[in-house]
């Protein structure tokens, strides 16, 4: 009843009328007596069909039982002469090792993914503390230094500390040493093969510097007209407007949470309008708090369409190539603003540097976090510390300045965090949800008679298969 794996089915679904006819397919006990040494027969009874098949029939070359012997064992066997109880007992050696060698391996996968927790932790900690000390700052940076723009093209033109930053990193880890100008070259591919060339420079580099510099100028403009509670709060849509463009523009796959999530986002903002009234100034601060969101969303979904990837040389590459391009292209800009008087600064003397540099710097952290965090913990907890900066801005808020926490306000607040959160779920949260569901489900049905107990397993099985299915398409 053999088959090579030559002339085997390539499905177990071509021989379905088979496995019908093998539903309670028992082994014969001979059978059983000489495999009795082997994990081959374990519970075999309650095993479904198409693993009974594949164990006796040997089927695409499943042969379980010739796993648990390695070429040591045979050859010691032959040499030594051992008898059935011998050979028995070298068995159970065999297996007892097997299984602290698994228990080992399972120790060390979660070791690690404790470790990765942990530093997660850290990371959104961190990423917490930046970013909300960045916006209360920044709010506070206003009251002395009245100049948006300017605080902008300052803080964009730390990002040319991202490539010697990532340079530094790669000397201490990496054994294979570069020199700068062979990482610059090797970074530059990312671009094409022509490299970093003025036509790519101005076409796939510029723009996203400028829709940089205007993610962060209105964010910095809606801090002058709202407080960092409301402009952390919205700012957290911008999550949901990744979402939108990316299944509009990228084609990405359909997720009705994700809808959800959006009309959650979207009713936060109105209500969120709505909590101080729809004629009052807060609806300029809004406003721009909201196209600060849309401005970061375009730049994510532009950049993953035009550009894909980036590892991490690369991303530091570019966002320094950001940072140079603003210095040298736009710093005419806060000249002609300071001539114009529109951000008018007295003297060099009452420029608040200590300010200047702490937003900054702090911003800067926020970015280094952002694009380098994915390589010591999970995605998703870098993307827990935006949201989890609202509450922190709320309580500094509380105790700082005259802040109305009516119900409208508390709500939208809510409603917009909720949604963020339910971004945050991978596309397989169903099926997830569904197999944690059935194992616990599983643990807490009786055991019953063997027979009895194998078709039942069966069965289930079956059933998961077209629950998964179903959910899958």
């Amino acid at each position: 009843m053999h088959k090579s794996p030559h002339v085997s089915p390539r499905r177990l679904s071509d021989i379905s009328p088979q496995l019908r006819q093998l539903k309670y397919l028992v082994v014969d006990e001979a059978i059983k007596e000489d495999l009795k040494s082997s994990r081959s027969v374990e519970d075999i009874n309650s095993a479904s069909i198409e693993e009974r098949i594949l164990r006796i029939t040997g089927y695409y070359g499943y042969q379980p039982w010739r796993a648990s012997y390695t070429r040591e064992d045979r050859t010691r066997e032959n040499a030594v002469g051992t008898t059935e109880s011998q050979s028995a007992g070298g068995a159970a050696g065999t297996e007892v090792g097997s299984s602290r060698r698994r228990l080992h391996c399972c120790i060390r996968v979660t070791t690690v993914q404790v470790r990765k927790a942990l530093w997660g932790v850290a990371m959104v900690m961190c990423m917490c503390s930046s970013w909300a000390g960045f916006t209360q700052l920044a709010k506070l940076t206003f009251k002395k230094f009245d100049a948006p723009f300017t605080l902008t093209w300052f803080a964009t033109t730390w990002n040319c500390l991202f490539f010697p930053l990532y340079y530094i990193g790669h000397l201490c880890k990496n054994p294979e040493r570069q020199t700068p100008r062979q990482r610059f070259r090797e970074c530059c591919r990312f671009f094409g093969d022509d490299g970093l060339t003025p036509r790519v420079f101005f076409t796939k580099v510029a723009p996203f510097g400028l829709l940089w510099v205007l993610t962060n100028y209105l964010y910095l403009q809606a801090l002058r007209k709202i407080n960092t509670t409301d402009a952390s709060a919205l700012f957290c849509c911008n999550k949901a407007f990744v979402f939108l463009l990316s299944w509009i523009v990228l084609r990405d796959r359909f997720m009705g949470v994700r809808i959800v999530a959006a009309i959650l986002a979207i009713a936060g903002i109105v209500m969120m309008t709505y909590a101080d009234g729809f004629h009052s100034h807060s609806v300029i601060g809004i406003t721009f708090v909201v196209a600060s969101a849309s401005m970061s969303a375009l730049y994510k979904v532009l950049f993953k369409m035009v550009l894909g990837s980036a590892k991490f040389g690369e991303a530091a590459l570019f966002l320094s190539i950001v940072g140079s391009a603003n210095f040298v292209f736009i710093s005419f800009v806060p000249v002609i603003l300071y001539f114009t008087h529109v951000e008018y600064i007295g003297s060099p003397a009452d420029i608040p540097w200590a300010y200047l540099c702490g937003v900054a710097g702090l911003l800067f952290a926020f970015n280094v976090l952002v694009n380098f965090g994915i390589a010591i913990t999970y995605p998703t907890l870098i993307s827990l510390g935006i949201v989890l900066s609202v509450p922190v801005n709320a309580m500094v808020d509380l105790y700082t300045c005259d802040i109305n926490f009516n119900t409208v306000r508390l709500i939208a607040v809510f409603i917009i965090c909720l949604g963020f959160l339910m971004l945050l779920l991978p596309e397989d949260w169903d099926q997830c949800i569904i197999q944690l569901s059935t194992k616990l489900r599983k643990r807490n049905e009786p055991a019953e008679g063997g027979g009895e107990a194998g078709a039942t397993t069966g069965l289930n099985w079956r059933g998961r298969t077209r629950t998964s299915m179903t959910f899958a398409h």
